[in-house]
């Protein structure tokens, strides 16, 4: 497993050089909240990153950059924030985008999937029409910690028994070894990465 994580930082690493985003301006727009929501946990505020036009852009075209030649269909967003990048990166592969929501926030028939996070227990819901076997998808959420919120959501997909599922997160919290708890089937990707 730790090869596997080490050739994807370097995909990644080759990616990133490749686009020449600016890891060191983007890293220095996130903000951070000490103890928050809980003491202990360092919060990682990705809003300070979409306040800035120039900074949002260069994440949007950085995530096109990134899945534009991958066949993807649909782009999948968990709520909340998961909701500010995702339909953007609907909108530039000119695919369409599925929410995955907290309880009781869908209307119609859904799938649902309870997980352990870091600070406490949540369930997430998807409706049943989103997705087909048809369907390549990227799921999209800004961090990953321990990757109980994504590992719950991918369950979710794989109900619909997708051709291919990528996740994404705009930042990676490694000493908290998140990725490791993925199928390596499961091609991940993190822009921005913090010890914690």
């Amino acid at each position: 497993m730790e090869q596997f994580i080490n050739s994807n930082k370097q995909v990644m690493n080759n990616y990133l050089f490749s686009t020449n985003m600016n890891i060191e301006k983007l890293s220095k727009s996130v903000r951070n909240v000490p103890d928050f929501p809980i003491p202990g946990i360092q919060f990682k505020d990705v809003t300070t990153l979409f306040k800035n036009p120039e900074i949002l852009k260069e994440l949007s075209d950085g995530l096109y950059e990134m899945y534009k030649d991958k066949g993807v269909t649909k782009v999948v967003g968990i709520e909340s924030r998961g909701f500010i990048m995702g339909p953007l990166l609907a909108e530039r592969l000119h695919v369409g985008f599925v929410p995955i929501r907290k309880k009781g926030k869908l209307p119609a028939e859904t799938y649902e999937m309870s997980y352990d996070k870091e600070y406490g227990k949540d369930t997430i819901q998807i409706h049943r029409d989103a997705l087909d076997e048809n369907d390549v998808v990227v799921l999209h959420d800004d961090l990953l910690a321990t990757g109980g919120t994504m590992i719950a959501a991918v369950e979710l997909i794989k109900k619909f028994c997708p051709k291919k599922i990528y996740v994404n997160f705009l930042i990676e919290l490694e000493d908290l070894k998140g990725r490791a708890a993925f199928d390596p089937e499961i091609e991940v990707e993190s822009i921005l990465k913090y010890d914690i």
